[in-house]
């Protein structure tokens, strides 16, 4: 583990880190605020997940997160969206390579060697921030933008009894219908579309829900809902009877804007799970 930066943040610290990944076989950066309950003892701990184009450095500017995970006594790991570095495949679109990981394991060349982000955000930075950091592994929870809404919800039902909560914010939520999932899926899983559904939101939320309670914020104005999708999870959590909430958010776009508009409501959410 290499620290790239610590800063006193809301009495807590915002550190940067950079550490050798097995699982993606390249180094990894991811950022890490810990509140300053944190000097007595392990904390609950919120994972954000972001999406395409971002690094760890989006969310951790951008969501203005800290000052309410600091009222809660609740950490935020910010982990990158995909490998990078010399010798990782990419991809002249913004959607597809460096940036577009999709948390799943890649099968197909060019992204097999490297784009195993489903391994290194469910197992392998878990266990390496446990062991180096003050964190209650039995108190997790998960939320996400965009690609990471995605990633936040197929993880979570993806991992029963993993995580106490998770929510999502304009979340990619059907994307083997959507061109934002197709594409993706057939260049790191290739053709057979029966190993694209187990990382589909809707369809895990059809076949199995989620075991705890569940966030949604979508903004009614985004520019990418054709290609988000929420009407499909949003039947899927109604025909199932989900506990949670779907809120379509009047006159928001699929910005930073929005998300920090929504993130005390989404922190208070999971902190409510996690303190139980």
């Amino acid at each position: 583990m290499r620290t790239i930066s610590e800063n006193r943040c809301f009495e807590g610290v915002q550190g940067v880190y950079a550490h050798d990944s097995h699982a993606t076989n390249c180094e990894m950066t991811f950022g890490l605020f810990l509140p300053r309950e944190a000097e007595d003892g392990p904390v609950p701990v919120l994972w954000y997940l972001s999406g395409l184009t971002c690094t760890h450095e989006n969310a951790m500017i951008k969501a203005g997160a800290q000052a309410f995970a600091a009222e809660h006594g609740i950490a935020l790991v910010f982990p990158d969206t995909s490998p990078r570095g010399e010798g990782v495949a990419d991809h002249e679109d913004y959607d597809l390579g460096q940036g577009a990981g999709f948390y799943v394991n890649a099968t197909q060349a060019p992204w097999a060697p490297h784009f195993r982000m489903w391994d290194y955000v469910a197992e392998e930075l878990p266990n390496a921030i446990d062991a180096a950091f003050p964190i209650d592994p039995e108190r997790q929870a998960i939320t996400g933008h965009s690609m990471g809404g995605h990633g936040a919800l197929t993880l979570a039902m993806g991992q029963p009894g993993r995580f106490r909560s998770v929510s999502a914010f304009a979340p990619i939520a059907n994307p083997v219908a959507s061109d934002w999932g197709r594409k993706q899926f057939g260049a790191y899983l290739g053709s057979d579309e029966s190993l694209w559904t187990p990382h589909d939101a809707t369809h895990l939320m059809r076949d199995q829900g989620f075991d705890g309670e569940v966030l949604i914020d979508q903004g009614a104005s985004d520019q990418f809902l054709d290609l988000l999708r929420p009407e499909a999870l949003a039947q899927a959590m109604a025909a199932r009877r989900q506990a949670g909430t779907f809120r379509m958010q009047k006159g928001y776009d699929h910005s930073y804007f929005f998300v920090s508009t929504f993130i005390p409501d989404h922190i208070e959410f999971h902190a409510e799970a996690l303190w139980a």
